[in-house]
């Protein structure tokens, strides 16, 4: 990220006593350019103010960063921390792995997530409920990791990219139960299954996908009555929602629709840029990943099945020129990496350099990972906490 000052990611302590920062450059997420000599006033892990000068107060702790650029927490709007970096070179270690040693794998990747500056994430897609697992022990303190946004189960149809019979995963899943539903009723269903069991958003897949076999990344998958069935149930629990989505066809369902991000992205167009932006609709281009597969398939093509690899070819290349002609469209854009298999948990700032290589100023790709990211996973209010208090 040549150009770019040194970044600190200051934590303030977990207590409820004031703590203040002085930060050198702050960087806030939000204005134009970074400001000098501010304090950062932290009250019961929340930021209270930022005010101009380095100020103390009585029996505050001051973090001395007058010398660092500061800025907060970045936020990677797609991960899947149950996913290891030998995907494809040993299927074991992903689909085949049991449910404890992916545990264990996530909560290494939880904790190299953090210490790269990453507080906050949202995990769409995981096996059984261990990112919801994940999430209650970080909660707690048991375990260094961010903040997290979980969707347990992404919801598809039967062969479509959630199905595990479909690629590398077995038709007797006892997962598969959750990933797949077929009609709009069956949706519903499994989006109030997935909240019951602590589901914190949900993700759909709308379309075909690159990392399974037979299906094609051009093509709606999810009828329409699915695909809003889907959105609707989730809204009106408080939920926001994700949908995979490469085929400008599945893109433009799901934003009429009212989705609430756009994962991937592939083949929008101008019209699709205008509907996103007509809807408020977040677009989460997550390009490294698209970056190294690319670059791996380049290298190695045998390491990958043959209609992977195709598709691979088909959608990485025009990722980052889609990403270009979406920014100067003004559609916004929220920072995302989809880190598993390919891109480490240590690396997910590399996406930085390929939203600037599309256009994005550094500041505007800082916001991207700030406050965009954080305006996309903030909470809906449903439809139901919108009552008025009834007496029993």
């Amino acid at each position: 990220m040549a150009g770019w000052a040194a970044i600190a990611v200051a934590h303030a302590p977990l207590s409820a006593k004031t703590t203040i920062i002085h930060a050198g450059t702050l960087i806030d997420g939000r204005s134009p350019a970074p400001v000098k000599h501010m304090s950062i006033v932290i009250t019961e892990q929340r930021v209270a103010r930022v005010v101009p000068g380095f100020i103390t107060e009585t029996g505050a702790d001051v973090i001395d960063l007058s010398s660092k650029t500061v800025l907060p927490g970045l936020i990677d709007c797609h991960v899947h921390l149950t996913d290891d970096d030998n995907h494809w070179d040993d299927p074991r270690s992903t689909t085949e792995r049991p449910y404890g040693e992916r545990a264990v794998v996530a909560a290494a990747h939880a904790k190299a997530t953090l210490e790269s500056g990453f507080t906050s994430i949202r995990n769409l897609g995981s096996p059984a409920e261990i990112d919801r697992d994940l999430k209650t022990v970080i909660d707690r303190g048991e375990t260094p990791g961010p903040r997290m946004w979980v969707s347990l189960q992404p919801i598809g149809p039967t062969g479509g990219h959630s199905d595990p019979a479909n690629g590398h995963g077995d038709a007797n899943d006892p997962d598969r139960r959750f990933d797949v539903a077929d009609g709009s009723d069956a949706v519903r269903a499994s989006v109030r299954d997935h909240m019951r069991r602590g589901a914190t958003v949900i993700k759909i897949m709308p379309s075909g996908g690159v990392g399974t076999v037979g299906d094609n990344p051009n093509a709606q998958l999810m009828t329409d009555d699915e695909i809003k069935a889907a959105i609707d149930t989730a809204h009106n629990l408080g939920l926001r929602v994700a949908a995979h989505a490469h085929g400008k066809a599945a893109i433009d369902a799901v934003v009429r629709a009212g989705v609430d991000s756009v994962e991937h992205g592939t083949f929008s167009d101008e019209a699709t840029f205008a509907l996103m932006k007509a809807h408020g609709t977040f677009l989460v281009p997550t390009m490294l990943t698209n970056y190294d597969l690319l670059r791996s398939v380049r290298l190695n093509p045998n390491r990958f099945p043959p209609d992977f690899a195709a598709k691979i070819a088909n959608v990485s290349p025009i990722n980052l020129k889609m990403v270009a002609a979406a920014h100067k469209a003004g559609v916004k854009i929220a920072y995302g990496t989809d880190a598993s298999g390919f891109v480490g948990f240590s690396d997910e700032a590399q996406e930085f350099a390929l939203l600037t290589a599309a256009g994005l100023t550094p500041m505007q790709a800082i916001q991207t990972a700030t406050s965009n990211a954080a305006a996309l996973i903030g909470e809906r209010t449903s439809a139901s906490s919108r009552l008025a208090p009834m007496p029993i």
